[in-house]
Parts: C-alpha cells; sequence; structure tokens
C-alpha cells in the first residue's frame, strides 16, 4: 500500500476520532453546566424559603407571646367582679379597642359596665317571639363580629410594633433558633430534590461569626451559597447564611457517569487506531527494509558464487595450462569465496534462529583478558594493514564470565570490523580495547576507534535489524545491516549491556558490561 494512500486513512480516521471525542467532552461539559445551574437554584430557592420561615418563626413567637400576656391580663380582669349594688350591674375587661355608637374609643383594657337589670332580662325573654327581636339580634350579632375583628386587627398591629421596636433590636444570636433553622434548610432542600451533606455558617452584617454547625469543615467552600437574614430590616441588624457542600462535585458529575464507559472506549479505540497506524507504517518501512535486504543479499551472494564458478572453469578448462603454483592460487580463491559465502548464509540463518528463539548456547567459564587477547592477535593484521595500530589495556582484576566462546569471539570480530570498514579512507586507523571492573560484580570490554563515527540521530537506530548509516554516494562498505543487531542480541541472550558514543569525525566507542563468576 502507498505511503500516501496509509496517511489518507490515517487522517480520515484520525479526524473522525477526535471530532468524536470533542462530541463528547463538549456533551459532558453542557450537562454538568445544566445540572449545576439547576443545583444553584434549588439552593437558592431553599435558603430564601428558610430565611423566610425564620422570619415567619420569629412572628410567631411574639404572637404567641403577646397572645399569652393580653389573656393572662383579661383573665385577672374578669375575676374582679363587682357586687350588683344597683340590681345586678356587671363589670367586664375587653381586651380590644372599639368605637362606640358616639364615637367614643375605648381602649384595649377598659373596663365597660354592661347593666343585666332582672327587668330588662324579663321583658327580652317576653319579646323574644317578636320580629324585631330576630333583627336586634342580628345586628347584635354583626357587631360581635365587628368588634372581633376591631379586636383581632389591633392585636396584630400590637405585635407587629412589638416586633419593629422590639426584635430587631435584639442581637443576631438571640432572634435564631439555630436548631429550627437547620431542620428548616434541611426540609427545604429536601423539598427542592436535594439530598446532600452541607455545612453552613451565620454571620453578622459586620462579618462576625455567631455560629457554625458542629460538624463543620472547609471542603467545598470554594462553591457557597449565601443569603440575607432579615432583610426587611436595617442593614445593621441583618445577617448572612453562608452555605457550602462538601460532595458537589461527586452529586454534579453523578449525572454524566454513564458517559464516562463511552469516553474511555472512545479513547482506547482512538490509541488503538493510532498504535494500528504505527504498526502498518513499521510493517511498511520493514518490507522496504527486506527488499533492500534481499537485493543487498543478492549482490553479496553473487560475488562468492561468480568467483567459485569463474575458479571451477577455469580448472576444468584443458585448454588452460596449469602449473601448481596456479592450481593453488584457484583453490585459495574457491577455499576462501566458500567461507565468505557460508558466513553470510550463516549470518541470515542466526538472525532467523534468534526470531525464533531455537538458538542454543554453549556456555562455559572464560577469561576476558585472555579471550580479548586472542582476538587482537588474530585482527590485528588488518587494522596494521591501514596504517594503524591496536591498542590494548588489560586492567580488569575479577575477568572470568560465563559466555558462548564462539558468539561472544564473533560479538568483537563485528566490532572490530564494523571499525576498520567505516574508517578514514586517507587516515590511519587506530583501535583501543580496554577491559576493567566497573563494580566488583561486573566486567566491561570496550572498543574505541578513530573512524568515521556515527551522527547522533543514527546512534538509536544502528541496533535495529536491516539498518544500515548512510555513506553518501559511497558504495564501497558491504553489508547487510545485520551485524550489530547480532551482536546486541547475543549480549542481550549473555544478560549483559552494551552501551555506544560517538562522534561524528572523531570515532566510536562501544562498552560491553558483563557479570562476573565469584
Amino acid at each position: 500500500m502507498k505511503k500516501s494512500t496509509i496517511w489518507t486513512i490515517a487522517l480520515i480516521m484520525g479526524v473522525s476520532f477526535i471530532a468524536l471525542l470533542w462530541v463528547q467532552v463538549s456533551y459532558i461539559e453542557e450537562m454538568t453546566k445544566m445540572k449545576r445551574e439547576q443545583f444553584d437554584e434549588s439552593v437558592t430557592r431553599a435558603l430564601y424559603q428558610a430565611s423566610r420561615n425564620l422570619e415567619l418563626n420569629e412572628t410567631l413567637r411574639f404572637l404567641e407571646k403577646d397572645i399569652n400576656e393580653n389573656e393572662r391580663k383579661a383573665f385577672s380582669a374578669v375575676t374582679e367582679t363587682v357586687s350588683d349594688n344597683d340590681g345586678g350591674a356587671v363589670q367586664q375587661s375587653h381586651q380590644y379597642s372599639v368605637a362606640g355608637d358616639d364615637g367614643t374609643i375605648y381602649s384595649s383594657f377598659e373596663l365597660k359596665t354592661i347593666s343585666l337589670s332582672p327587668q330588662r332580662v324579663q321583658k327580652g325573654l317576653m319579646m323574644r317571639t317578636d320580629k324585631s327581636a330576630i333583627s336586634e339580634a342580628q345586628k347584635s350579632m354583626q357587631q360581635i363580629v365587628r368588634n372581633r375583628y376591631v379586636y383581632q386587627k389591633a392585636l396584630l398591629d400590637e405585635v407587629v410594633y412589638s416586633i419593629l421596636y422590639t426584635a430587631s433590636e435584639k442581637p443576631l444570636r438571640d432572634r435564631i433558633n439555630f436548631r429550627q433553622f437547620d431542620q428548616d434548610l434541611r426540609s427545604e432542600l429536601l423539598n427542592n430534590g436535594i439530598d446532600l451533606q452541607y455545612h453552613f455558617t451565620v454571620q453578622t452584617n459586620d462579618g462576625r461569626e455567631v455560629y457554625r454547625c458542629p460538624d463543620f469543615s472547609d471542603e467545598g467552600s470554594e462553591k457557597s451559597y449565601s443569603q440575607v437574614l432579615f432583610r426587611n430590616d436595617p442593614t445593621a441588624n441583618t445577617g448572612t447564611a453562608t452555605l457550602h457542600f462538601p460532595d458537589i462535585n461527586s452529586y454534579i458529575y453523578s449525572s454524566v457517569r454513564f458517559m464516562i464507559p463511552a469516553l474511555v472506549f472512545t479513547v482506547v479505540l482512538l490509541i488503538t487506531f493510532v498504535f494500528s497506524i504505527v504498526v502498518v507504517f513499521r510493517q511498511n518501512r520493514f518490507t522496504e527494509m527486506r527488499n533492500d535486504f534481499v537485493n543487498n543479499m543478492t549482490h553479496e551472494l553473487k560475488t562468492p558464487i561468480s568467483s567459485i564458478s569463474l575458479a571451477s572453469q577455469m580448472l576444468n578448462d584443458k585448454s588452460v595450462k596449469k602449473s601448481e603454483q596456479m592450481i593453488t592460487h584457484l583453490g585459495d580463491v574457491i577455499n576462501d569465496e566458500s567461507k565468505r559465502l557460508r558466513f553470510l548464509v550463516e549470518r541470515v540463518l542466526q538472525m532467523s534462529m534468534f526470531d525464533r528463539k531455537k538458538s542454543i548456547f554453549n556456555m562455559k567459564e572464560l577469561d576476558i583478558n585472555e579471550l580479548v587477547e586472542g582476538i587482537v592477535n588474530s585482527f590485528s593484521l588488518r587494522v596494521e594493514h591501514t596504517g594503524g595500530h591496536v591498542y590494548m589495556e588489560v586492567e580488569a582484576v575479577e575477568s572470568t564470565v560465563y559466555v558462548d566462546e564462539m558468539h561472544f569471539s564473533n560479538v568483537i570480530f563485528n566490532l572490530m570490523d564494523n571499525a576498520v570498514k567505516y574508517r578514514k579512507r586517507e587516515e590511519p586507523l587506530n583501535v583501543y580495547l580496554r577491559t576493567w571492573n566497573p563494580s566488583p560484580d561486573k566486567v566491561s570490554i570496550s572498543i574505541r576507534d578513530t573512524g568515521m563515527g556515527i551522527k547522533k540521530d543514527n546512534i538509536k537506530k544502528i541496533f535495529e535489524r536491516f539498518y544500515r548509516v548512510h555513506t553518501g554516494n559511497r558504495h564501497d562498505v558491504k553489508g547487510f545491516g545485520l551485524g550489530l543487531a547480532y551482536v546486541k542480541k547475543v549480549v542481550e541472550m549473555h544478560k549483559g549491556d552494551i552501551h555506544v558514543d560517538s562522534e561524528l569525525g572523531k570515532g566510536t566507542m562501544f562498552t560491553i558490561t558483563m557479570d562476573v563468576i565469584a
């Protein structure tokens, strides 16, 4: 599949997933906003109603107090009766202010004399059947109702005056029954559909706190609600109730909790899609590298095959005179090219075995100092051929390791072979090998050269299979890009670690660290 096609599909799917995610997040935000506005409105309404109940309760208390006091006074006045010296006249107290027929205003506690003589009583009884008596009775009832209305109105006026000039002058702490206010507040919140723990305080107009609920805490106080108490009183006598909810966020987001799984699944799908696109691009890149590898391997294999084929033809050609020296030379060519061919095939097979995890190591105890010295002795001729030298520093005291001799020797050979391949052609190459103990239970081997070096961008990729550092228009360095991948794999399977430091134009140093045998 073409890269442009992959990019188009990835772009369309990516935009679709992001748009879906944005829609879900926007929906959650809008639902949360609506829930918070509804919650704010309900709490404000509950606070207002609770404050109104507070004022009504105060009015009720003063009304009950005034009625009880007036009844007590009225009862005392009624019990003070005067003897009927002039034919049964009785004095009775009336606790209201009324206007008489002649315009006289009687006060609330004035005694009014009502004559109840026997003659008038007898006369009234004799005239009960008279129609005029019925009319007089109706008028009397209307007068009683009117007098009762005037009495109740006067009573309420006295209560209002008492609240205006007495209650509002009291301290706020004495005017509020905080337990009753808490119950009213809880009841109003429940009536508005809010069953949530809350904390509240009451403050005076100048900010002094007069009450705080017993279980008060500051959690959730960043979002609080306030209501003025006794708002119709003078400003200096008003108070403020402040309310907040510790679990307000849980309550608000509980309405959109059902959207969380959908949001999570969308994110998972987006991550899976991104991972799939990355895998596709890696697979595409791996395919390109594999094609390059096949082309390169074909070219590499053709050279030894052609050399062997040509040498064989010369040996079989009877028209060519063959001297002993020529036969020896052709034999050496066939032998060298066979080894080269076997090495190339072996490298590919080794990487295939590592992929299937079927490689078997022949592990044994070896002295790393001796192993490195043997490799240096056999490799020094190639380095000296470039005009340089191999320098070795054996500093490791604890140098016994448990390794596969053949594979670990190939690791050192590969690193030194790369130093020779990627050298500066116009300058001699120097290679420095060193062994030392970074800690009592570790041993390190470093191979440093004075070659071309590696760019920083390429350092993190050099251990990948089939990856080869670009050398511009020069194609004199042959290989498949498997050498360093093989090195890293062998070191890791020996439970070691390999690290590379390089600077372009100055050289490269590979450091291998492994456990020692105590």
